[in-house]
């Protein structure tokens, strides 16, 4: 079954969007809004990509693979930004996104 051939993948995907939800919430509670308007950006695309590409991966989509790609594209994307921050929440979300990242491009090279 697909879903458990890619579980490792599955799980990371899920971990990151949680993280970056919780990271885009968080960032909306900072002094300076503003100047985290990419990291929540990013966020809400990170953890949009990484919950289409579970889903993907669960039904053994054809197109799970490419999307894959691009999820850890995204991630690393997401990664570099929130790294930028020292808030916890930020930190947090860029190992989550790190994380993925590598499941997914791990994923991409399987078939």
């Amino acid at each position: 079954m697909p879903h458990e051939k890619f579980k490792s993948c599955i799980d990371a995907c899920y971990a990151c969007a949680a993280a970056c939800d919780h990271c885009a919430v968080s960032c909306l509670d900072e002094q300076d809004v503003r100047s985290m308007a990419r990291c929540i950006k990013l966020d809400l695309d990170c953890a949009e990509i990484c919950r289409v590409a579970a889903s993907y991966m669960a039904r053994g989509s054809e197109f799970a693979q490419a999307i894959c790609r691009l999820c850890a594209e995204v991630c690393q994307a997401c990664a570099e930004e929130c790294a930028k921050h020292q808030m916890n929440h930020c930190q947090r979300c860029a190992e989550a996104c790190r994380r993925c990242a590598e499941e997914c491009r791990r994923m991409a090279q399987m078939a």
